[in-house]
């Protein structure tokens, strides 16, 4: 029977630090390979693919990445149900969901003030607002198993990878640990 392992997710609002944590993880966990859902991970076929796609081909390059014994991180906004329409769903033991959060100010301000000088309209950061607080109030419901939070507000990068690291290990370990039994 073929060993399934976690695939791990680390999610959040715009502007909560996803992809400045994952330039981190891959430093600090070079055993897994660290994905994003940006469309710069795509390069010239990404105006090719809807969201819906793009999960897919992770999902597929993740369960390729179990075949060699290795676990996945992906980075970005990634929902329960999008995870469940892919391919490659049932080809993991679970999908552990991680949360980055922040403050609305601090969000607010990130995003006005990102390198890409997109335009962060009110109604665009009241969207990030609302959608931050909907993963805080439904991550004991929705997700299985229940996603932690981190807080980003304050804490250095490096400090959030290795609280990311540590929950990582931890799920990595329980998989482990039933493959003795």
């Amino acid at each position: 029977m073929e060993q399934k392992f976690p695939l791990f997710i680390v999610t959040g609002a715009s502007g909560v630090g996803k992809t400045t944590v994952m330039h981190v993880l891959r430093d600090l966990m070079p055993e897994f390979v660290v994905f994003s859902t940006d469309i710069d991970n795509f390069g010239t076929t990404a105006e090719k693919l809807e969201y819906q796609d793009r999960y897919n081909l992770l999902l597929h390059f993740a369960y390729s990445v179990a075949l060699s014994g290795r676990g996945t991180i992906i980075c970005g906004t990634f929902m329960p149900w999008d995870a469940q329409k892919c391919d490659s769903f049932n080809k993991f033991s679970e999908l552990c969901f991680i949360n980055l959060h922040c403050d609305d100010s601090t969000r607010n301000s990130r995003l006005q003030n990102r390198e890409d000088k997109a335009m962060w309209t009110d109604d665009m950061l009241k969207q990030h607002e609302q959608f931050a607080q909907w993963l805080l109030d439904n991550a004991e419901t929705e997700y299985n198993p229940p996603m932690p939070t981190i807080d980003t507000t304050a804490t250095p990068p490096s400090q959030v990878a290795e609280q990311i690291k540590r929950y990582v290990m931890l799920k990595w370990d329980e998989r482990t640990a039933h493959t003795e039994d």
